[in-house]
C-alpha cells in the first residue's frame, strides 16, 4: 500500500496513547481517561499529558483516518490499474515487426502473382494478397491507437465503461480485422478443395471477377459485423489495462453485448472449423493421388496444389493458435459476468482477456511467414541441405568400413 502523508502531531499523539495504555495507574496515578484540560495542553508541558489534537473531536479524527485509508486505497488501485513501463516498446517492437513482415510478404506475392498466370493459382494468390493486405492494415491502424494510450498511461479504471470516439472505432477496428483473416482463410480453404476435389468444375466456376466480388462480401460481412454496437446491437468498452478495447465482456454486461459476443466468437469458431475440414479434405485427396502414381505432367500440376495446401494447413494452425483463446475467453467472461458469478475472479478474466488480444497480435505476423517460408522454392532448399547432410553423414559412417574391405580385397589379391 503507498505511504499516506498524515499530520506531524498524529506520531506524537500515538506515541503518547500507547504510553497512557501501557502506563500503570498505580505508580503514574491514572484515574481514568484524560480530561478535557489535559487534552488542551501544550507538546512542551511537563505533565505527561497527551498534546493537543489537530481536531475539535474523535470523532473528526476518525473521520480524517477514514478518508486518509480511502485515498491510499484508491491511489493503489490506480497505480495496479496502470499499465507496465514496458508496454511501449514491446508494443513498438511487434508494431514494427509486423510491417516489416507484412511488406515482405506482400512483395513475394505480388511477384508470384506477376509471374504466374495459371488460373487455378491465380485465386488464390488473389485471395493471399488479401489476406496480407488485410493484416498489415490491421497491424497499423489498432496497434498506432494502442501505442497511442500506452504513452498517455492508458484510460482510468473509473472511464472503462465510458467509451469516447476513439474507443468505439479502436474495437470496431479490432473485430472487422479479426473477423477479415478468418474468413479469408475460410474461403481461401474452400477454394482450394474445390479445385482439388473437384477440378473441372473449379475450371467453370472460379475465375478473377468472382473471386474480387467473394473479397468484397467478406470485407463487407466483417464491417456489418463491427458496426453492430452503431445499433444498440453490442457495445464496446475500454479492457483492462486501459489501453485497448473491445466487445463489453465483463461489468455490467447486457443481453445485447452477450449475443454479440455469442455471433462474434460463432463466426470466428465456425471459420476455424471450416478451413479445417477442407484442408483435411485437400490433403487427404492429394496424398490418394500421389499413392496412385498419376502420370508425370499431373503431377506436376499437383506440385502446385500441394504448396497452397501445404500454406493453407500453415494459416489454419496459426490462426487456431492465436484466435481460439481470445474467442473462448470473451464467452467465458461475457457469460460469467451477465450470471453476476464474475465476484473475486474479476481480475483472473482481465488477464484471460489480455492474454486472448496479445496471442490474436501474433496473428498478423505469423501469417505472412507462412507465405515467406512455405514455398516451393524454400522448402526445396531445405530438402537440399537436408539430405546433403544426411549424405555427407552416411559417406562418413560407411567410409571406415569401406576402406577395410578395399584392405581385405587387396590382401587377398596379393595371397
Amino acid at each position: 500500500m503507498s505511504r499516506v502523508d498524515l499530520p506531524e502531531d498524529f506520531s506524537v499523539l500515538e506515541l503518547k496513547t500507547q504510553q497512557l495504555q501501557h502506563a500503570d495507574p498505580l505508580t503514574q496515578g491514572f484515574s481514568g481517561p484524560p480530561s478535557e484540560m489535559e487534552l488542551a495542553s501544550p507538546p512542551g508541558n511537563s505533565s505527561g499529558t497527551v498534546p493537543a489534537l489537530p481536531f475539535s473531536s474523535l470523532s473528526e479524527f476518525e473521520g480524517h483516518m477514514s478518508l486518509a485509508l480511502h485515498t491510499a486505497n484508491a491511489n493503489d488501485n490506480t497505480s495496479l490499474d496502470k499499465p507496465a513501463v514496458s508496454g511501449p516498446i514491446v508494443a513498438s517492437l511487434s508494431m514494427t515487426l509486423g510491417v516489416l513482415s507484412n511488406i515482405v510478404a506482400l512483395l513475394i506475392l505480388a511477384n508470384s502473382y506477376a509471374r504466374l498466370r495459371r488460373r487455378s493459382k491465380a485465386a488464390f494468390l488473389l485471395f493471399a494478397t488479401s489476406l496480407v493486405a488485410t493484416d498489415f492494415m490491421g497491424h497499423v491502424i489498432p496497434g498506432a491507437i494502442v501505442l497511442k494510450l500506452y504513452l498517455s498511461e492508458g484510460v482510468p479504471a473509473t472511464q472503462y465503461a465510458r467509451p469516447d470516439a476513439l474507443c468505439q472505432f479502436l474495437g470496431g477496428s479490432m473485430v472487422f480485422f479479426g473477423l477479415c483473416p478468418l474468413f479469408l482463410g475460410c474461403a481461401m480453404a474452400a477454394e482450394r478443395c474445390l479445385g482439388v476435389t473437384r477440378p473441372l468444375l473449379h475450371a467453370s466456376l472460379v475465375s478473377a471477377t468472382r473471386t474480387k466480388v467473394s473479397l468484397s462480401i467478406i470485407w463487407l460481412a466483417a464491417l456489418c459485423m463491427a458496426l453492430l454496437p452503431c445499433f444498440h446491437l453490442g457495445s464496446y468498452s475500454y479492457q483492462y489495462p486501459g489501453t485497448w478495447c473491445f466487445i463489453k465482456v465483463l461489468e455490467d454486461t447486457a443481453e445485447a453485448d452477450v449475443a454479440f459476443v455469442l455471433l462474434f466468437s460463432g463466426l470466428g469458431l465456425g471459420s476455424l472449423a471450416l478451413a479445417l475440414v477442407c484442408n483435411t479434405t485437400s490433403g487427404l485427396t492429394l496424398l490418394i493421388g500421389r499413392m496412385r502414381k498419376q502420370r508425370c505432367n499431373r503431377q506436376r500440376a499437383r506440385s502446385h496444389d500441394i504448396e497452397m495446401v501445404v500454406q493453407l494447413v500453415g494459416i489454419m494452425v496459426t490462426s487456431c493458435i492465436c484466435w481460439s483463446p481470445l474467442l473462448i475467453f470473451g464467452l467465458m467472461s461475457v457469460t460469467r459476468s451477465y450470471e453476476g458469478s464474475v465476484g473475486d475472479d474479476l481480475a483472473t478474466y482481465r488477464m484471460l482477456m489480455i492474454t486472448g488480444v496479445r496471442l490474436a497480435s501474433w496473428n498478423q505476423i505469423l501469417d505472412p511467414w507462412v507465405y515467406i517460408l512455405l514455398r516451393r522454392a524454400v522448402l526445396r532448399k531445405i530438402y537440399l541441405v537436408t539430405k546433403r547432410q544426411v549424405d555427407l553423414s552416411s559417406i562418413r559412417r560407411w567410409e571406415p568400413n569401406s576402406l577395410h574391405s578395399a584392405e581385405k580385397t587387396t590382401v587377398s589379391n596379393h595371397v
